[in-house]
């Protein structure tokens, strides 16, 4: 996989460059509530406009259905990014037509422009290799190399991030750098012991990286609304909460076979309850309970791990060598529920281990929990994409920038 290095040490002086990015940043409205993803692609960004590029920047936002729509536009992550780079960004207001290539054209050597959301292209996405095929054509078109940075997507078989590639000379720009050798620390030559801390909502979304880390993993704890599931194949009571009741024969085989291979399978032994969802508008206090992890009451539900529980996890962690997380322990945007998340994102600061924080929520978690994010190891901008890799799988937008 050629580097960004290697790129610029051949010279991209009055070249176009077509930086991947990966602008996907939550909105409020108008305003980007964590910039992120945007600072992650600084240094890419900057390296090639100080050498001379003429930079040309594209994203996703969201889910637009192939179309515009104005509640999705990158506009503000464009903003948001002339602002971090302290110059002007041209924005342009469509993906490949008058205004993409006009705002190419007008670009000057180091000077920096975004195209609006691919997705707003129908053959961004599509599953038909000649319609995606075409846009990628319509890509290449605007530019002279191509640089993959944006390591949310890799896993994606999008036409900016799979087809494009083939299309023009190519390099990995420093973001998915950085992110591959991470996770090759998590995947070869692992330094023990391993702990494996996995939350979120749902157990299938965990299904296949919990099977390939069965192998890897020294310890796996487990929380989130995904735990519920575990409890309850264990035979325990799990009242209101979150349960996906398909999974439980998978949740018996893991938790079976985490046994015959004496992986430590960390459960929670106590939990917050309340009788209903808090209100994340307005944070109005909930008054949760603490109730032993197997005997939580019919009417109640789980939100977050109990006081016992997050000093039992933090203990598992403690001596760990390496630790990844992905997914937070409970509501952690309800201050009643934020403690588990919080306590587990302390463990890892405290910890002398390689520590990765996987993307998605618990990277957002450590952000509004007002962690410093120099304290952990790694943290990803990819939780799919990291997921993905560590299940073993091939990631299409990685494989495109292998030469």
């Amino acid at each position: 996989m050629k580097t960004i290095d290697q790129l610029l040490a051949d010279g991209v002086a009055g070249k176009r460059v077509f930086v991947r990015a990966d602008l996907n940043v939550p909105l409020d409205g108008t305003t980007i509530t964590d910039d992120g993803r945007i600072r992650a692609v600084l240094p890419t960004v900057t390296r090639l406009a100080e050498a001379g590029a003429r930079v040309v920047v594209a994203s996703h936002l969201g889910r637009p259905k192939g179309a515009p729509d104005p509640a999705f536009s990158l506009a503000p992550a464009a903003a948001r990014l002339g602002e971090l780079l302290g110059t002007e960004v041209a924005f342009a207001s469509d993906t490949v037509g008058e205004s993409a290539r006009a705002t190419v054209e007008g670009l000057a050597d180091g000077r920096v422009a975004v195209l609006e959301n691919l997705r707003f292209n129908p053959g961004e996405t599509a599953e038909d290799d000649a319609e995606r095929g075409a846009f990628a054509d319509a890509l290449a078109a605007l530019a002279d190399v191509y640089v993959g940075d944006g390591f949310g997507a890799v896993h994606r078989k999008h036409a900016s991030v799979y087809d494009l590639p083939a299309r023009l000379p190519h390099a990995a720009g420093q973001l998915i750098a950085a992110e591959v050798a991470v996770l090759r620390r998590l995947t070869e030559d692992v330094e023990r012991p391993y702990a494996v801390v996995l939350g979120g909502a749902k157990v299938s979304d965990k299904l296949g990286v919990i099977d390939h880390l069965l192998e890897k993993a020294d310890r796996i704890l487990i929380g989130g609304g995904m735990a519920y599931t575990f409890l309850k194949a264990q035979g325990h009571e799990i009242g209101t909460s979150l349960l996906q009741e398909d999974q439980i024969p998978a949740v018996r085989d893991y938790l079976k076979r985490a046994e015959e291979r004496g992986v430590e399978f960390v459960l929670p032994v106590d939990v917050l309850v309340s009788p209903a969802f808090p209100d994340l508008g307005t944070k109005a206090p909930a008054h949760p309970a603490v109730v032993a992890a197997d005997a939580i009451p019919a009417d109640q539900q789980g939100l977050d791990i109990g006081p016992a529980s997050r000093e039992l996890y933090a203990s598992k962690l403690a001596d760990a060598a390496t630790v990844f997380w992905n997914g937070p322990m409970g509501v952690f945007e309800h201050p009643d529920f934020a403690g588990g998340t919080r306590e587990v994102a302390q463990a890892l600061v405290d910890t002398p281990a390689f520590t990765v924080v996987g993307g998605g929520d618990s990277a957002a978690a450590v952000r509004i929990l007002g962690f410093d994010e120099a304290a952990f190891g790694h943290i990803s901008t990819g939780g799919g994409a990291s997921l993905e890799y560590l299940e073993g799988r091939t990631l299409p937008g990685l494989a495109a920038l292998e030469d």
